[in-house]
């Protein structure tokens, strides 16, 4: 039976005393805490240091009583209750010899167990000081208005901040590589009073001013490559300043012809571009001209093969990753206004249906006249200007090709697409720019018209020289749209069919039917800058123009393709995932209460409706009224976004 200091009597188990003070006679219990805090007063290591060094040379055991004698002269209570706590504590000159009864033995360890012990002992009360700093550090920069948070290359500056820092930042994004680095990201989330989360890590290094505001998690949790290494950039530049045309004696000089550079506005590298004339028999005919990186570049080379890696150009609301070194892209392969431009071109004289009559592929020199935006190539078209017939016998074309295309059971997917800038990505509220686009636009139609055509041509001339390339297909062939004729025309209808599309297949021997598109055959190959599979299909097709032997066989395409589509597929999902970021972004910066149409293009379950914001072109999903219909039109207000959670709620409100 035991009382304690409050005068509480309880009954405990003998294995729960792990000391009794021996000599203690008529004690009260309200003498405990001043015994205690006594004892605390008395402890001094140094004293159990100098006991060690005495009976190390002895080799010498010793009890807690012993111990008391030796070092404060006297085995009272008091004296040997300090002696206890001195040795219970100790984790580097004594250990346990024997534990039996009330009184252990303890023995001295080794003058180089006692070395060691004191250096781990030293290095841990330094990396606990470290991590206090740190800790004070984070909440400093934490307190620090924007504007005055260190920078994030401050924390890379001293390693033992920068291992910490790196931690938590893979904890961040779910990429920890060993438990060494969940552990300091839990002790660093821990000693911030934080959840033990990827969100609480993010939301901290966002705090610190280590990430920004908006920082794209996708980006960095995909691991995508951003920069080119010094290696790649070097022999870019070398290519640039010493690299001879391969196939200049064999380019056809088309620089007679007007030649039409259309996309959007601020596009980097120009892949392609458009030239037309009427014949005197009254038939078109359009020439399609593609840049020719492939002129300055070997398939297996150090720039190819990184090329090959990365699989594609990358276009983020925030920034372009380019799949070559930027200024290879741009000042040796891309098309320039006014000067003289090497290209693959791909000319056809279309019959009055819209049919192909007759086509060439060639090596040409152009020189491109216009760089226009599609805003402003459909401004051009409106105002059917004389000395611009050129443009309007392309659109009267790009009309005949797809009305071509309908009569061979091509399907129309065109919708709106959304595209935006952000120009200062890293500032806590950056600049938004949002463009919505109507892909059945007159520009951007003719523009994907003839981009279609020149992957037909390819298959074609593909098929008939048996060169092995990338054919796409569209296994659903025979989609019934008479199935859908029911619902408006447009985005209501496009959504509906593409809801049950399949994925389009590849065949690297023969040409493969593409349904959607109406063609017997089709090749990617109008973006060789932006794109590896167009870039290996301009490899073969080159070759053969040569008459070289062809770089890859139909199995050594299908194994690129198949490294490249993985890639591709990332990217695609980390260019959805971000645009999709900052669409939420701009809406949860519009005005409370702002309306916005919004059409309904199906019903989800009961009165929840998909619907698109036609403002905006971002579906999401609401609760409509009764009555509402497929393809009706209503106004909604946003009630949440939160671009981090992707969550957006809207609410339907009444018509003004």
């Amino acid at each position: 039976m035991v009382s304690d200091q409050n005068g509480i009597t309880t009954s405990i188990k003998p294995q729960q005393v792990t000391f009794i003070v021996p000599g203690a006679e008529n004690f009260e219990p309200t003498e405990i805490s001043d015994f205690v805090q006594k004892a605390q007063d008395n402890l001094d290591t140094a004293l159990l240091e100098f006991a060690w060094n005495e009976l190390v040379e002895k080799n010498k055991s010793v009890t807690v009583q012993e111990l008391a004698e030796m070092i404060f002269g006297s085995a009272e209570p008091l004296e040997s209750y300090c002696a206890h706590l001195l040795l219970s504590r100790d984790e580097v000159y004594f250990t346990v010899l024997e534990s039996k009864g009330l009184s252990p033995v303890y023995g001295p360890r080794t003058a180089t167990q006692v070395g060691e012990l004191l250096r781990r002992k030293l290095a841990k009360e330094t990396a606990e000081k470290e991590f206090e700093e740190l800790i004070q550090l984070l909440r400093s920069a934490k307190k620090m208005p924007p504007q005055d948070k260190p920078p994030r290359s401050s924390w890379k500056t001293e390693e033992k901040i920068w291992h910490k820092i790196e931690s938590l930042e893979a904890f961040a994004i779910d990429a920890c590589k060993n438990d060494d680095q969940k552990r300091t990201a839990g002790m660093i989330l821990k000693a911030m009073g934080l959840a033990k989360t990827s969100s609480a890590a993010v939301n901290l290094l966002i705090d610190i001013g280590y990430f920004p505001v908006h920082v794209n998690l996708d980006l960095l949790k995909l691991n995508i490559p951003t920069d080119h290494r010094e290696e790649i950039l070097s022999v870019a530049d070398s290519i640039l300043s010493s690299s001879p045309d391969l196939d200049e004696a064999d380019r056809v000089d088309l620089t007679h012809l007007k030649v039409y550079a259309i996309d959007v506005d601020e596009a980097d590298e120009l892949d392609d571009a458009l030239s037309a004339t009427r014949l005197q028999d009254g038939r078109i005919k359009v020439w399609i001209h593609v840049a020719d990186p492939t002129s300055l570049l070997q398939p297996g080379s150090i720039i190819d093969k990184d090329a090959r890696r990365r699989g594609t150009s990358i276009f983020l609301p925030t920034a372009t990753y380019s799949m070559f070194p930027e200024r290879l892209a741009m000042e040796g392969m891309s098309l320039k206004q006014g000067k003289l431009c090497n290209a693959v071109t791909v000319s056809v004289v279309l019959r009055s249906d819209g049919s192909i009559a007759e086509y060439s592929v060639e090596n040409s020199i152009i020189k491109p006249t216009y760089m226009l935006t599609y805003e402003s190539a459909t401004e051009l078209l409106h105002l059917n200007l004389e000395e611009e017939i050129e443009l309007k016998i392309l659109s009267e074309a790009a009309a005949l090709r797809l009305r071509w295309r309908r009569e061979q059971g091509a399907i129309d997917t065109g919708t709106l697409e959304t595209r935006i800038k952000v120009t200062n990505p890293d500032h806590p509220e950056p600049s938004i720019k949002l463009y919505v686009e109507n892909q059945a636009d007159a520009a951007m139609r003719l523009v994907s018209e003839m981009m279609i055509l020149c992957g037909e041509v390819i298959a074609t001339y593909g098929s008939h020289n048996n060169i092995p390339l990338p054919y796409r297909g569209q296994p659903q062939s025979n989609i019934d749209t008479s199935a859908f004729e029911h619902l408006p025309e447009g985005p209501v209808r496009s959504s509906a069919i593409v809801r049950i599309m399949r994925a389009a297949e590849m065949d690297f021997r023969n040409p493969v039917r593409h349904g959607v598109l109406g063609l017997p055959g089709y090749v990617q190959f109008t973006s060789p800058i932006r794109r590896y599979m167009d870039l290996a299909a301009h490899y073969q097709v080159k070759a053969f123009l040569r008459g070289d032997s062809l770089p890859f066989s139909a199995g050594e395409l299908e194994g690129i393709a198949s490294t490249v589509n993985m890639t591709t597929r990332v990217v695609r999902r980390l260019s959805s995932s971000s645009l999709r970021y900052w669409i939420l972004e701009y809406l949860r910066r519009q005005p409370k209460g702002k309306r916005f149409r919004a059409l309904v293009l199906r019903f989800i379950k009961d009165r929840i409706a998909a619907i698109l914001l036609t403002e905006i072109g971002v579906q999401a999903s609401s609760w409509v009224s009764l009555g509402v219909q497929i393809g009706d039109e209503v106004d909604v207000q946003v009630e949440e976004a939160h671009p981090r959670d992707d969550v957006l709620s809207l609410k339907e409100v009444e018509a003004v």
